[in-house]
């Protein structure tokens, strides 16, 4: 009956600056950009990574981002990497605030690390085998 996750919707704060991470640093690819004159939302754009497509909504004035981790809330994106090493070498050398990790999770036999996105959402990379 459900197949799989469509997509994520995200409200950015800095819209132009979180479509630059996600598209220049974590490699997503445009498919469509839409200006809307729906105040207070101003334009949608969603990109796509390995078949998972994100929706970023530019609006204006948007709310402070509140980040408490155990609040009803989704908690994180997690991004499935080749290479642990290499992907956090390659974010180290972008800038990017290596958050927690690398760590081993045996249970599961992944190696798991995090990052934020430029308001501070949560961003899981994930090593399977």
């Amino acid at each position: 009956m459900f197949k799989r996750i469509d997509h994520v919707e995200i409200v950015p704060g800095d819209f132009e600056r979180t479509l630059n991470f996600y598209i220049e640093i974590l490699g997503f690819k445009i498919q469509m950009r839409l200006k809307l004159e729906r105040p207070p939302l101003e334009e949608v754009v969603f990109i796509e990574l390995g078949g998972t497509l994100i929706e970023l909504f530019s609006v204006n004035e948007p709310a402070p981002v509140s980040i408490e981790p155990w609040q009803v809330s989704f908690r994180r994106i997690t991004l499935e990497v080749e290479d642990m090493d290499k992907a956090l070498e390659y974010l180290k050398a972008k800038g990017v605030e290596i958050s927690s990790g690398p760590r081993v999770v045996e249970s599961l036999r992944v190696r798991v690390a995090a990052i934020k996105d430029p308001d501070g959402l949560p961003i899981e990379l994930v090593q399977r085998g």
